[in-house]
This record gives structure tokens, C-alpha cells and sequence, in this order.
């Protein structure tokens, strides 16, 4: 008979409030195998752990039940108060009695009874419980860097500093991401290009950093500390040894017509090119679905002109396998697709363009040299409209997002000043729903596109842009003198939402990583371990995780670094002895277990069985990895033998819980 301490948290007001403690550990200790039961306001403080330790050498208590707030809170901390006094970890059961009591119902009395309920449950379940021991694996000092924006680049420099190799993946040809598309940044007006290319340069030319442009990541096994990671390098047909990236190649391909991405389509570009002039690695690159030779044979001019003899006709895309400790996805954003927002005539008029495309008209490397020209005629606007927030907090988000992009407010003003500071005779207006501007020097930074450049702020919605005589007349509303308005512009530019790029499903898979409904990639707990993915071993950084701006994804990315470091360090983890088995003599080998797991824990061997009569047989079973098994139970839910179990949540100790809580 198990000899279970009880012990109830107030959690300050938090459960006390809603919760009549003392009844519920009043009712608890009459539970059988129960010989202690108290309440104490904060049973995570040093004081609250140091009476769990006392009652368990006074009680000899073999098992302990915190009704408290979410295990994922607090589980570690109680299991090694637990392991301080003698008592093994797994002997420690937590009733989550915050999150699903007091925080969720409002009715005391109903509340009470729940967390009678719930504590019942954990009793019947540390009942069956055994002592686990934790096994170990070694680590492998090595970190993989899905996606080589700015903040893969600085996770990457970070680790690299602290001395362990680090590969970046990018699909792209080049590092450095949106960032590099944009001209300013905010606060403080810095040539972006001036904060990244050092960057991206250090990235290069550090040893212990590998660059594996224009690649992907194909597939993810094992777990972590010891990752295997599949690599697709895609076909350059350029030797990447070979090219010096002298540019020759670009200035004679006669194929010239082929929509510059890079310039989001304003401009063109050859069907062999080097995307901007600080592309890292500066290697060119050959787009088949344009390029003639590739196409039809016919052609063969860059080849001709390469001194190097770097191009490749019959390059071929090549898979590389890895071994990781660590990784950390970065794989950005992108705008959203406009085709829905009609009502701005987007589709309709080449002078309403998107914020990023603003960017590269204002850049000095963008499509007009830095000089700002409308897209329809080459003439320079002297009326521009900014409509913020399209796209971004939509009702119902029937179209568009539901959320803040959290960035728009900023690159607006940005924007403004910089039309302004550049052509003060342009007269510049921004409609806005409200400003938001929650950084260091942000407000300032707002106040000054106001109050120093004469930027015309207007607090309401645009409900229409049209042509008419040459013009863009965009009709909104002016909610501060209540009244329609309808101005006539030059040029429109719609600060656009922006959503993790569409790639992340694919990696969240492969990394079996959570997602949200909007494609975020989803930490850990948002605020104890933000920049953990619920997978050990894989991190986030950037705005993969959430809308952020430069410092914010910079100071997430050095974050990933810390914690990936941290790992690192390590010879060799513990792992979870929370994982599945099978009883070999109910396994009949049918193989859906191993089908489901998402992690590649379990395989099959043949075994011989004595079935009487002094024969034997042989059948094939499964066998699970414990140093690969995550313990998702995926496997014990589909196995249709019922041979499949969970140490530490066994079949046997959920129903065990299930008929107390239909007992109560």
C-alpha cells in the first residue's frame, strides 16, 4: 500500500480565490493510501518545497500529489524537491487545479469540486506509479539553422562564437532575407544594408559556419542531441568552387525578360544572375524554367564567357545527411497576397503598391536607382497615400489576418519621413486605425513624422481606391471631424500584413513542431520558455514564432544561441523514461505502431516463442529505441492488441483515474 502526501497550493488568489483549499485538502486526506494532506499559500517557494521534504521523511511517504497550477509550470521543480528528500521523481503526480479550476469556472462550490475531482484522479494514478530512472544519450556538437535571415545569421554567429560548427540552410540563393530588400531601418534610419552586410559577410568567412544556399531541408530523424538531417542542394549548374562571381555570365545572357523576384517583380533580370550585388555566397545562379540551353539545348552563352569555367550544364541536385545536437528554425515571413483586397485596386492600378515594394523603389538598389518614380509612367509622385493595417486585424479574417503585424505602424512613419525628407514638396497622407508604437524610441520616432516632416495623419479607414483622370482617388473616412473624405493621389502604397512564410507547414512536420491556426510556430510557453519549441532540441527564432521587428528577432535569434549553446555543452542528456514498450506476447507485429510514430522509435524483429509441446514459433514484433521515443503515446492509442504501453501513464493507471473521476 502506497503512503501519499497530499499537498494543495493557493497559488496566492490565483486558486484560493475560486477554490476553497483547505475543504480540498480536507477531503483528500480521507482517500485511501492518503496519510498526510495540507495547504500551504505557494507551494513552489523555497518554504513550500522544504515542507514537502520534511513530510516525506516524518510520513515515509511513498508518493505525492501537488494540486497546483500546469505541470508544465512547475513539475520539474517538485520532482527535484522530491529527489532531494529520497523520494524517486516519477512518484510525484501534479492535479492542475489553477488552469482547470479556479481559472475557468466562477461558481466556488463548483470550482471545489472539480479540484476534488482532479486530486482524486492524481491520487488513483500515483498508486500505480513505479520508480522511473532516466537513461542517457550522447550530443552531438553541431547545430543546424533553418533559414538564413537575419535572425538564422545572428543564431548562427552566436553559436560559432562559442566555438561549435553551425550550418544555415537557406532555399534561396543568397542569406540575409527580407532584410535585405529593405532601404531604412526604424528608429534610427540606419542603412539596413550597412547592419547586414557585415553580417552576412562574418557568416562566410567564419570557419566554423557553413552556408548551404539555395537548399532545403528534405527530412528530420531522431531527437534530441542527435538529429539526422537530409539536405537538398538544388542544382545551381554553376560550380560554386568555381564561380568568383565577376558578374560576366549575367551582363551576356541574352535572356533578359525573366520577372526580378528580388525586386518583386518592378523590374527584370537575366536568366543567369546574382540576386544583388552583396549576395553571400556571390555565386551566380541559373533559373531552368528560362534558360534556353537548359530548355532546348540552344544557347550556351554564359558558358562562353565564364573565364572560370564554372558553369554546369549537367549539375544535378545533391543530398547531403548530417548529424545535429541542436536546431533552431528562422525561417521569416512574407506579405500577404493582395489578390483579395479589390477594393484598393491593387490588381488594377501599378501605383498602388505594397509596403515592400516601396522599399525597393526607395532603395538606390532597386529598380529606379533610388529614385522615386511611379511604376505606371516614371513620374515622380507628388501625392502618396499610406493605408495602414491592410490585411491586418481583420474582423472574422475572412480575408487577411486576424492579428496586429505588429511592424506596419513603424515602416509607415518610416516611410513617410523619408518621401518627405527626400521631396519636400510631395504631400504625404496615412490613413490608420491607431498607432501603434511600443518599442524604445518608437513614439518619439511616430511624433517626429508628425511633427518635423509634416506627414498628414488621418484616423479612419480607406473604403475605395479608383481611377479617375490620371488620378488615384482614394475615398475614407476622417473620424476625428467626422466626415468623408477623398483625395487625390499619385501613388498608393498599402502597409500589407505579414504571415510566416509559406514553407513553415512543411518544417513544423519535419520537426514535429506545433503550429498555430495562423501558421505561427508555437514555443514552448510563451513566457517561461519562448523561444523553445514544445520539441527538445528545436528552437525558434524570428518572425517563424510571431510578428516582430529587427531588435525584437535579433534579441529572439542570440536567445536560441543561449539555449542551443547550453546544449551543447553537454556530453550527454537525460532522457525521458516516459516512453513505450511492447509486450512481445501480445504483439502480433501488424506494423501500425511504427507507422504513427512521428519519431522512427520503433522497429521489428523476429523473435522465437514456445507455444507448447516443446515447439516453438517464430514472430515478428516491435521493439521501441528508448533513447529515441518521445513518449507521445501515439503508438499505445493505435496498437490494436493492446501491446503497446506507456511507462508512467500505463493503461492501467489512466483507467485507474478515469473511474475515480466517475466515482466522485
Amino acid at each position: 500500500m502506497q503512503r501519499i502526501g497530499v499537498f494543495v497550493c493557493h497559488c496566492g488568489t490565483n486558486i484560493a480565490a475560486t477554490v476553497d483549499v483547505e475543504r480540498v485538502a480536507e477531503t483528500l486526506g480521507h482517500e485511501p493510501g492518503v496519510v498526510f494532506a495540507t495547504h500551504y499559500p505557494y507551494m513552489c517557494s523555497q518554504t513550500g518545497q522544504d515542507m514537502i521534504r520534511e513530510k516525506i521523511a516524518e510520513y515515509a511517504l511513498t508518493g505525492v500529489v501537488i494540486c497546483s497550477c500546469s505541470p508544465r509550470m512547475h513539475e520539474q521543480t517538485f520532482r527535484k524537491a522530491c529527489e532531494k528528500a529520497g523520494l524517486n521523481g516519477y512518484m510525484v503526480e501534479i492535479a492542475n487545479i489553477r488552469e482547470q479550476c479556479s481559472w475557468i469556472h466562477k461558481d466556488k462550490e463548483e470550482a471545489t469540486e472539480k479540484a476534488v475531482i482532479l486530486g482524486r484522479a492524481a491520487i488513483a494514478k500515483v498508486q500505480l506509479n513505479a520508480p522511473l530512472t532516466a537513461g542517457t544519450s550522447p550530443v552531438t556538437k553541431r547545430a543546424l539553422v533553418i533559414g538564413g535571415g537575419i535572425a538564422g545569421i545572428q543564431t548562427a554567429l552566436d553559436i560559432a562564437e562559442a566555438g561549435f560548427e553551425v550550418d544555415i540552410v537557406e532555399k534561396k540563393p543568397t542569406i540575409g532575407g527580407k532584410m535585405t530588400q529593405i532601404d531604412k531601418t526604424f528608429p534610427t534610419l540606419d542603412c539596413a544594408a550597412c547592419i547586414l552586410t557585415p553580417k552576412m559577410v562574418d557568416c562566410a568567412q567564419n570557419e566554423k559556419i557553413h552556408i548551404y544556399a539555395y537548399s532545403e531541408v528534405e527530412s528530420v530523424g531522431g531527437f534530441v542531441g542527435n538529429f539526422h538531417v537530409k539536405i537538398r542542394r538544388k542544382a545551381r549548374f554553376v560550380d560554386e568552387t568555381k564561380c568568383t562571381g565577376c558578374g560576366a555570365c549575367t551582363e551576356k545572357c541574352p535572356q533578359k525578360k525573366v520577372p526580378n523576384e528580388f525586386n518583386l517583380g518592378l523590374d527584370t533580370r537575366r536568366a543567369i544572375y546574382i540576386p544583388f550585388a552583396q549576395a553571400v555566397p556571390k555565386v551566380a545562379t541559373i533559373d531552368a524554367d528560362y534558360c534556353n540551353m537548359l530548355k532546348n539545348g540552344k544557347c550556351g552563352v554564359c558558358a562562353k564567357v565564364c573565364t572560370a569555367g564554372a558553369i554546369d550544364y549537367k549539375q544535378q541536385d545533391t543530398v547531403i545527411e548530417q548529424e545535429y545536437g541542436a536546431i533552431v528554425a528562422a525561417t521569416g515571413f512574407d506579405p500577404i497576397k493582395l489578390d483579395q483586397f479589390d477594393e484598393f485596386a491593387y490588381s488594377k492600378s501599378p501605383d498602388v503598391v505594397s509596403s515592400l515594394e516601396f522599399e525597393r523603389l526607395m532603395n538606390a538598389a532597386g529598380p529606379t536607382g533610388g529614385t522615386l518614380l511611379r511604376p505606371s509612367d516614371g513620374a515622380h509622385p507628388k501625392t502618396i497615400v499610406f493605408v495602414q493595417c491592410v490585411g491586418s486585424r481583420c474582423d472574422g479574417a475572412q480575408k487577411g489576418k486576424s492579428y496586429c503585424s505588429k511592424i506596419c505602424c513603424m515602416y509607415t512613419a518610416k516611410h513617410a519621413m523619408l518621401c518627405r525628407e527626400k521631396y519636400p514638396d510631395t504631400d504625404v497622407y496615412v490613413f490608420y486605425i491607431d498607432v501603434r508604437t511600443p518599442g524604445k524610441n518608437y513614439d518619439e520616432f511616430y511624433r517626429r513624422a508628425v511633427e518635423s516632416y509634416g506627414v498628414d495623419y488621418i484616423k479612419g479607414m480607406v473604403g475605395k481606391v479608383y481611377g479617375e483622370n490620371g488620378k488615384l482617388m482614394v475615398q475614407g473616412e476622417n473620424l476625428i471631424d467626422g466626415e468623408q473624405v477623398t483625395i487625390a493621389s499619385d501613388l498608393v502604397v498599402l502597409a500589407t500584413a505579414i504571415e510566416p512564410e509559406p514553407s513553415v507547414r512543411k518544417i513544423a512536420t519535419l520537426l514535429t513542431a506545433s503550429i498555430d491556426t495562423n501558421n505561427f510556430l508555437t514555443e514552448s510557453h510563451a513566457k517561461l520558455r519562448p523561444v523553445e519549441s514544445p520539441t527538445a532540441g528545436v528552437y525558434l527564432a524570428g518572425v517563424c514564432q510571431g510578428p516582430k521587428d529587427i531588435p525584437e528577432t535579433v534579441s529572439q535569434a542570440s536567445a536560441c544561441a543561449a539555449k542551443v549553446i547550453g546544449l551543447l555543452v553537454k556530453n550527454e542528456l537525460k532522457t525521458n523514461p516516459c516512453v513505450a514498450g511492447a509486450n512481445e506476447n501480445m504483439c502480433n507485429g501488424c506494423g501500425q505502431c511504427a507507422n504513427v510514430c512521428a519519431y522512427g522509435a520503433i522497429t521489428y524483429e523476429d523473435k522465437q516463442f514456445r507455444i507448447g509441446g516443446g515447439k516453438t514459433e517464430t514472430r515478428r514484433v516491435a521493439c521501441v529505441n528508448p533513447a529515441v521515443c518521445q513518449g507521445c503515446g501515439a503508438c499505445t492509442v493505435t496498437c490494436p492488441s493492446g501491446a503497446m504501453d506507456l511507462k508512467g501513464f500505463s493503461t492501467k493507471q489512466i483507467i485507474s483515474e478515469v473511474e475515480s473521476v466517475c466515482k466522485a
